[in-house]
């Protein structure tokens, strides 16, 4: 299937990896799995969080981490979509920033010609304390981003968003409310909160934004002996599932086509958007008057 320059059909893959410590490895096997989407007859493909590197240590990242518009992640995305002739999504990349001992994590959105169309910092960063001892501070390492960014693309207008991201209901508001139809959520969930919480996350936001949803997630064990939970998901506007590369099974690709019509008709018949009240919060001691 192709895709038409006024909004038709357009079909889309996510890729799954289980990345590791060698740049060059990861990207290899990235090229691989995007090769065997656009054989499939993809159009955009969505890398996972991550993909190009995922340290033993956390802070592992500052070593690759590159300056913006150069170094071999984004050669690899731009030379990648401008040989297929695709919109490809960099997950996360590790960019340099103003600060010498933080990074971004950047999502980066390059258009069939090659060009880098969007970049999105993630917002919400992974500080948290798991069952199980699991401990996460992701802002010792990267510093947040403060913008919601809607990428305009030849496969659609697509809303960025990272991991974490998901559980701020929010972001996803403010990217619909700027145009966007198909929302990215590109991860790395471990398996403990992966288990819980993945799908049911993605199809909530898909839901209450009738929107599409693409999230490539990691999933599988990792060097620094992290389990990532996999899944990676496309869903419509409905919540319905409609490709899944399966738990923690390692790499691999889901593949579906998102239809604009389909979309539309799910909004019209439920038009929870345009139903939304604007007003102040009702203060202590109003309820009831």
């Amino acid at each position: 299937m192709t895709e038409t320059p006024m909004g038709g059909p357009v079909r889309a893959a996510v890729v799954q990896m289980v990345s590791g410590m060698e740049v060059a490895s990861n990207l290899t096997a990235a090229g691989g799995l995007i090769g065997q989407a656009v054989g499939q007859g993809a159009r955009l493909v969505v890398l996972p969080e991550n993909f190009a590197f995922l340290g033993r240590h956390q802070r592992d990242v500052l070593g690759v981490a590159e300056s913006p518009g150069e170094g071999p992640i984004q050669s690899f995305l731009a030379q990648t979509a401008q040989h297929h002739g695709i919109t490809l999504v960099g997950g996360s990349v590790p960019l340099q920033g103003d600060e010498s001992d933080r990074v971004r994590a950047a999502s980066l959105v390059f258009g069939p010609d090659g060009d880098c169309l969007a970049r999105y910092d993630k917002r919400h960063l992974f500080d948290v304390s798991l069952p199980g001892g699991e401990v996460y501070r992701e802002s010792s390492t990267f510093a947040p981003g403060d913008a919601v960014v809607v990428a305009e693309t030849p496969a659609g207008m697509l809303g960025l968003s990272i991991c974490y991201d998901l559980r701020f209901p929010e972001h996803y508001r403010a990217l619909v409310d700027g145009g966007a139809t198909i929302l990215l959520a590109p991860s790395a969930f471990t398996a403990t909160t992966g288990a819980a919480h993945w799908s049911v996350l993605v199809r909530a936001r898909a839901i209450e934004n009738g929107c599409y949803v693409l999230a490539p997630d990691q999933g599988g064990l990792h060097a620094n002996e992290r389990m990532t939970h996999g899944e990676s998901l496309i869903v419509d506007p409905w919540g319905v599932c409609l490709a899944n590369a399966g738990i923690g099974s390692g790499p691999g690709i889901a593949v579906a086509d998102l239809d604009p019509a389909h979309q539309q008709a799910i909004r019209e018949r439920l038009p929870s958007l345009g139903a939304r009240p604007i007003g102040r919060a009702v203060q202590p001691g109003e309820a009831g008057r």
